[in-house]
């Protein structure tokens, strides 16, 4: 049995779906990465643990970050965690003990070609979905307040779109608005899908009517070329009401809290725009999001809306009110730079 820290974490990530199922009982897999809320096995999903990857950098299986905290480490970092150990000596013996356990033998099945939820499924779905003018996307959109001029071609429809409630229940198909989820050099790495209602005043009436599939740590729905300048936020709606009220500024919709709070920044980045959703969730996101900010030298700035998000103000108080409101929030040669251009209008 390997006896140093290097070669017991490198044969851990061999197996990280193993090792996460038995020490991180309380998650589930999401793709190529395993949720779960902390390295404690918290229920939640704030923690990000890569599967699959390459051997070494970034993106090594094994490797977990959580978005929450900003914490990070590897599998070794799992078992001492999740088991309350203190010495390494404990440490190494647990993990030489989950190495010596037999595993299940690999079924006989062969793997589906392109995986369910992985990177080159979204690709495909991606690629199948067409341009939302004149589609139940754009009905939907302009239902939440929202002009459609404005997303950067990030945006698709797809009229009949999979949905599975879960592994045991039959498909279904329903109209969805495509996102693409790209990372900072604007290759695709997966997709959002927002299921929408026959008629497109709304989402459809299903239990989970917002689901995102491929790689997504990191990434994000960009509307407009990032540059100096982005604004960012959770929701896609949320940061296209920010985007129609400042359609000049490139601007990223992460999904989630703690997909915000874990957002890659574009290389030439210098000052960040964290738009914040008015809950507990999007408060811990724009600490450490500002926090990741302030140390890669960027400086961060918040847009706070009045209500509990921007597209609450946009379809309460006009657009009118949100522009009022964001220039007193922008930097001054912000304002003058994306309050004063003439509106891009891109479909």
């Amino acid at each position: 049995m390997p006896r140093d820290a290097s070669e017991l974490a490198r044969r851990l990530a061999r197996d990280a779906e193993a090792v996460c199922r038995h020490y991180l009982s309380k998650g589930r897999r999401q793709g190529r990465y395993w949720t779960v809320g902390d390295v404690r096995n918290t229920p939640g999903r704030s923690m990000f643990v890569r599967l699959s990857g390459p051997d070494s950098g970034p993106g090594a299986a094994g490797r977990w970050t959580d978005a929450a905290s900003a914490e990070h480490g590897d599998l070794l970092d799992v078992i001492r965690e999740s088991c309350g150990l203190g010495e390494f000596r404990e440490v190494a013996e647990e993990a030489r003990r989950f190495l010596a356990l037999p595993r299940a033998e690999p079924t006989a099945a062969p793997r589906p070609p392109v995986p369910q939820g992985s990177p080159e499924a979204a690709r495909r779905l991606w690629a199948i979905s067409k341009p939302i003018v004149g589609t139940l996307a754009e009905t939907y959109l302009r239902s939440r307040g929202i002009t459609t001029t404005h997303h950067g071609g990030a945006l698709r429809f797809h009229p009949r779109c999979y949905y599975r409630p879960d592994e045991h229940a039959p498909t279904e198909t329903w109209p969805a608005m495509i996102a693409a989820v790209t990372d900072v050099n604007g290759a695709i790495t997966g997709v959002h899908r927002t299921w929408l209602a026959p008629d497109g005043l709304g989402k459809a009436p299903i239990d989970t009517p917002r689901r995102a599939m491929g790689d997504l740590l990191g990434h994000a729905v960009r509307f407009g070329v990032a540059d100096d300048v982005i604004a960012a936020g959770e929701g896609i709606e949320t940061v296209l009401s920010l985007r129609y009220a400042l359609p000049a500024m490139p601007m990223a919709a992460a999904l989630s809290a703690s997909h915000l709070a874990a957002l890659q920044f574009p290389p030439a980045l210098r000052r960040l725009y964290i738009a914040r959703d008015a809950d507990a969730a999007g408060d811990a996101a724009v600490a450490t999001l500002a926090e990741r900010a302030q140390a890669a030298g960027v400086e961060a700035l918040v847009f706070s809306p009045q209500l509990e998000d921007h597209n609450e103000d946009l379809q309460a108080f006009g657009l009118g009110a949100v522009r009022a409101a964001l220039r007193i929030q922008l930097a001054p040669e912000d304002a003058d730079r994306f309050m004063r251009r003439r509106m891009v209008r891109t479909g």
